[in-house]
């Protein structure tokens, strides 16, 4: 049982789109990311996934539609949603998401990170 302090692990992160887990509970990671750029449009397909901007904003593309998320907010991507974040400038961001989640979803590329560090 230890807080974890935000600002200290996001100042341990240097890759973009690279989640590193800080947290688990009841079969959930709590995930922390730097975001910069344009991801890859995906879904999961049996899992919800919660993104919590922390610092910056970020936008979450949609098939037809568009939603901009900034510091201080969050939305949850409901299974079976096709998604793509994209990110001008640099965004921090909490992901809050079942053990089983992959980054990449329904998709196996570069942008895949399949074994998480802890930190």
């Amino acid at each position: 049982m230890k807080k974890v302090n935000l600002k200290e692990k996001f100042n341990l992160i240097s890759e973009y789109w690279s989640p590193k887990i800080v947290g688990e509970l009841n079969g959930q990671l709590v995930k922390l990311a730097k975001m910069s750029g344009e991801f890859v449009m995906h879904q999961h397909d049996n899992e919800d996934e919660l993104f919590f901007v922390v610092k910056g904003k970020l936008e979450m593309h949609y098939e037809d539609s568009m939603e901009t998320i900034k510091a201080g907010e969050f939305v949850i991507v409901p299974k079976g949603v096709l998604h793509k974040p994209i990110v001008h400038g640099e965004a921090e961001v909490l992901l809050f998401e079942p053990s089983t989640t992959l980054n990449t979803g329904n998709l196996n590329n570069d942008l895949t990170q399949a074994d998480l560090d802890r930190i």
